[in-house]
């Protein structure tokens, strides 16, 4: 999907016109069950969105990546300060995510081993008193971080992880999200350019988010910032970002749980147990990659994620310079053996206990029940949770339906919590059903969210990823649907 000038997006566009029409009369005519809980705009984003992303005739990979990568230009109200966080010289840190990954794995799973390398993020600010085609200042980076925390108002520092399926996007693509959530929680942001797959497969961005988590607690030289407190950092994630940043808070506990007192990471000789984030909030977060919970068919009406991979019916990429792998590998992000390993697929973590509260925004979609699983499975286990869940909302509709108010308030909630936790105000652990039609707001219990076992868990996911292996064989790779 090519959206890298207006002449793209219009090619893209102008074929839909028709179905476009169509949606604007049927929902006219209140013909859609969708209708009674979606105004025309939403009814239109979400069904073209659904007619483009389903599309019979897949898009190289590389294609794909490229188009996504199309960076917008910095105007506006944004300061933006881009900076490099440089490879540990030592393998430390390398070796303890190594560790981590074996200790937490079935002796069948296999895996790609990563290299370190140095990572690349853009620090985030609200810039006031600007209009929004207000050009970029020509000034070093050092010069626009100075400028960027000059109107910092709060202790928030959000650490941020785009989303993209884990193989597009880019942080210049969540600069309006991000920059958002700096206006509103009068923080900065520090949104990761984390290595993307097929090129880099797990665990290479989670090596990634863990190295900028580290450097933002212990700065390496040379560095804009100074040290941030842990109290002071929330991690924050769309979708596929949403899965890095669960992953990242597994990775934590249990690095906190190996027998590694101490490790070496830049000039810093750091002890372990290593410092927790203040919370981690999350909007729509993918953790289940061999996608098999019910609500991915039950919740389709109100989606517009395409359907799931079957044997029956395989849709395969166009070989390109990065698709098929070599060696060959069953997914883009892992080798299909590893995709209930709980660092890539966090709905098969077996313990939360200790972890840092977690946040949760989400609406009547696809991915809902994933969601609802690991929230009332921490819940369960101690751990404070927040859990949002938006009436016949698709994902992402925080970042895809700007404007309405339920992204309005899904915003102000994200960013209330995000104030709260650093203030170090007490959050109690609760569950909101909040509706499409009026806005109300009803209480529910987040331990009882999901009424899925651990055990019907643990057969369906195993299940897909027996029959993703059986239908990746040969053909060499599938089309992911996410």
């Amino acid at each position: 999907m090519d959206i890298s000038s207006p002449t793209a997006i219009a090619r893209l566009i102008l074929p839909k016109v028709p179905l476009m029409l169509q949606i604007a009369v049927w929902h006219s005519l209140r013909i859609p069950q969708t209708s009674t809980k979606w105004d025309l705009k939403t009814e239109l984003i979400v069904k073209t969105l659904r007619s483009l992303l389903d599309s019979p005739h897949p898009t190289p990979i590389s294609k794909q990546q490229k188009a996504s990568l199309h960076d917008p230009g910095i105007k506006g109200k944004m300061w933006i300060s881009k900076t490099t966080f440089p490879a540990p010289e030592k393998n430390d840190i390398l070796d303890i995510l190594n560790r981590a990954v074996e200790d937490l794995k079935e002796q069948s799973e296999k895996y790609t081993p990563t290299v370190m390398a140095a990572v690349e993020a853009e620090w985030t600010g609200y810039r006031p008193n600007v209009d929004n085609h207000r050009q970029r200042p020509d000034l070093s980076e050092r010069q626009h971080y100075s400028k960027l925390m000059s109107d910092v108002k709060s202790d928030v520092t959000v650490l941020y992880f785009h989303g993209g399926a884990l193989f597009m996007m880019d942080p210049c693509t969540h600069r309006g999200t991000t920059s958002h959530l700096a206006y509103l929680t009068n923080g900065r942001v520090l949104s990761v350019r984390y290595r993307l797959a097929p090129q880099n497969p797990f665990p290479a961005a989670l090596l990634d988010a863990l190295i900028a988590y580290l450097s933002l607690l212990y700065p390496p030289a040379e560095s804009f910032h100074t040290s941030v407190p842990a109290t002071h950092i929330i991690l924050a994630g769309d979708s596929a970002g949403g899965n890095i940043c669960l992953s990242l808070v597994q990775l934590l506990l249990q690095i906190n749980r190996s027998t590694t007192k101490s490790f070496f990471f830049h000039s810093h000789t750091i002890t372990l147990p290593l410092p927790l984030p203040a919370a981690c909030s999350t909007v729509a977060p993918w953790l289940d990659l061999t996608r098999s919970m019910p609500s991915i068919t039950t919740n389709a009406r109100y989606d517009y994620l395409p359907p799931p991979i079957s044997r029956e019916k395989v849709s395969t990429f166009p070989h390109c310079e990065v698709w098929p792998t070599d060696p060959p590998r069953g997914d883009l992000y892992s080798d299909t053996s590893f995709l209930c390993h709980p660092l890539v697929s966090p709905l098969a973590a077996k313990d939360w206990t200790g972890a840092c509260p977690l946040w949760f925004s989400y609406g009547e979609e696809m991915l809902a029940d994933e969601v609802q699983i690991v929230a009332s499975k921490a819940a369960k286990q101690g751990v404070t949770v927040v859990s949002e869940q938006w009436e016949a909302m698709p994902h992402c509709f925080v970042l895809i339906l700007l404007g309405s108010s339920m992204s309005k308030k899904a915003y102000q909630n994200w960013a209330a919590f995000c104030q709260d936790v650093v203030k170090g105000e007490k959050i109690r652990t609760r569950g909101l059903w909040i509706e499409a039609s009026t806005g109300k707001e009803s209480e529910v219990e987040v331990q009882s969210l999901c009424k899925i076992s651990d055990k019907e868990v643990r057969e369906r996911m195993g299940a897909a990823k027996v029959a993703r292996h059986l239908g990746s064989e040969g053909e060499g790779k599938l089309l992911p649907k996410l």
